[in-house]
């Protein structure tokens, strides 16, 4: 039997139907300075899979339409070709290393945001800003990594401590409590809960992260959606997913419509990004013919889609900027006018200037790197250098030794986005000198990686 839907903990027990109530969204805007922040962030999503780019396979109308409104970011790139890390990396503006998750099954220990990192919503609650987060978390399990305990003061989704099976049947946190729901699609009953949040807090600045957990696996949607695209020739699988992203895109503009009815839209900076590349499931996916998936560090598992709309402030144009998930908390905090403590050790770059001016930034040199479990940087690992990009190439978890002796490529990604072309033989000093570049960096991680842990005092 499915749990009644309730609020947020601390919130009143009224159902989450008071959210459509006309009256509620159409009442006058609140007067308010501060920018409200709201980070969405779906999961395996690939940069080919929004409409806009892949020529109508799927069909995405609002995110295009948001697309439209937005600064629309060329080259953005997760931190990481997986989801754990990669998130990590955007809650603290570090390298997903540095704060200690960089794997994906919590049993190898390795999937705990570091309890002396600060979070992005360490910040905003420091500044004046109710915090909460819908979705996905996977930074931790147990009660001293929960969201509740990592800055955000409201908390409704799945944790490791939850595994979801069904999109349809399944347990979410509301608050610190655990209540088992069976009444609506995942992905929907997450809208709802976002809805509900923005009502809620109309009055006050927020910070926002709507943490979706489609259209990763369990493969669910419903069945018309799916019967929609295998009509158009698509196999189970891909029908699936392109049935869930259809939902996703339906649910990301109910949330839209309600920042428009409340009068929040135009002091409201929306973000929509994915955490890595999609998942090497079986059938015809497109993306852009982007080299790798999910799990490898080519532009197919860490070139992600990565539109930010701020009206008034940021011009709906292409931008070439490249742009990072460790980038999103230095630019963030600078548009809502927080200042940053110097104790504050970040990885990123605040790039607003360039975003609002349209122009391009100057390149910075980004580095990523994963494996399952204890990192092993002799395989899997990148730079990018400008227009250069080296890789130290992918082995598979079944062979993969200390060193591996597959030598490193060299792609220059302006001329070849899908990294066909390996020009590491034309280029031995390029090789040579990034591979020594590659080196020092992963040195200097694994230090900090290994770090003795030290929490402020009380």
């Amino acid at each position: 039997m499915s749990s009644k839907p309730r609020r947020f903990l601390g919130s009143t027990a009224l159902g989450l139907a008071v959210c459509a109530s006309p009256n509620l969204l159409a009442a006058a805007p609140p007067q308010q300075v501060k920018p409200n922040v709201l980070l969405i962030l779906a999961d395996d999503m690939a940069f080919g899979d929004l409409s806009r780019i892949n020529g109508g396979i799927t069909r995405t109308p609002r995110l295009d339409q948001l697309a439209q409104q937005s600064i629309r970011l060329t080259r953005g790139y997760s931190a990481s070709a997986v989801c754990a890390p990669a998130r990590a990396a955007m809650l603290t503006g570090r390298y997903p290393h540095r704060t200690g998750v960089i794997a994906l099954n919590k049993n190898t220990g390795l999937t705990r945001l570091r309890l002396d990192e600060t979070t992005i919503a360490d910040v905003f609650a420091a500044n004046g800003y109710a915090t909460g987060m819908v979705g996905k978390w996977h930074c931790g399990d147990g009660p001293d990594h929960h969201p509740l305990r990592r800055g955000f003061q409201e908390f409704c989704g799945f944790t490791e401590d939850i595994n979801i099976q069904s999109y349809f049947n399944y347990d979410l946190f509301i608050g610190d409590q655990i209540q088992h729901f069976d009444d609506r699609y995942l992905t929907d009953h997450f809208t709802d809960l976002a809805i509900d949040y923005l009502s809620r807090h109309r009055d006050q600045p927020f910070f926002l992260h709507l943490a979706h957990y489609a259209p990763h696996r369990p493969l669910n949607a419903p069945q018309e959606l799916v019967d929609f695209y295998k009509d158009k020739g698509f196999d189970e699988n891909i029908a699936t997913i392109y049935a869930m992203i259809d939902v996703l895109d339906r649910g990301i503009g109910r949330v839209l419509d309600v920042l428009d009815n409340l009068g929040l839209a135009d002091n409201t900076i929306v973000i929509f990004t994915s955490d890595n590349g999609p998942d090497p499931i079986p059938g015809e996916r497109f993306n852009c013919d982007l080299r790798g998936t999910k799990y490898t560090i080519h532009e197919g598992g860490i070139h992600v889609p990565m539109i930010i709309r701020w009206p008034g402030h940021l011009q709906p144009a292409d931008n070439d900027t490249l742009v990072s998930f460790i980038d999103f908390l230095p630019t963030l905090t600078a548009a809502c006018g927080i200042n940053l403590p110097e104790s504050l050790d970040f990885n990123g770059r605040n790039v607003l200037d360039a975003l609002a001016s349209g122009d391009t930034a100057p390149d910075p040199v980004r580095f990523w790197q994963w494996n399952r479990g204890q990192p092993i940087y002799s395989h899997n690992a990148a730079m990018r250098d400008g227009d250069w990009k080296l890789v130290r190439p992918f082995v598979s978890r079944n062979v993969v030794t200390e060193e591996s002796d597959l030598p490193p490529m060299l792609f220059n990604l302006r001329d070849d986005p899908g990294e066909n072309n390996d020009l590491a033989e034309q280029n031995p000093q390029r090789v040579a000198d990034m591979n020594a570049a590659l080196t020092a960096w992963t040195q200097s991680i694994e230090r900090d990686r290994t770090r003795p842990m030290t929490l402020p005092q009380p």
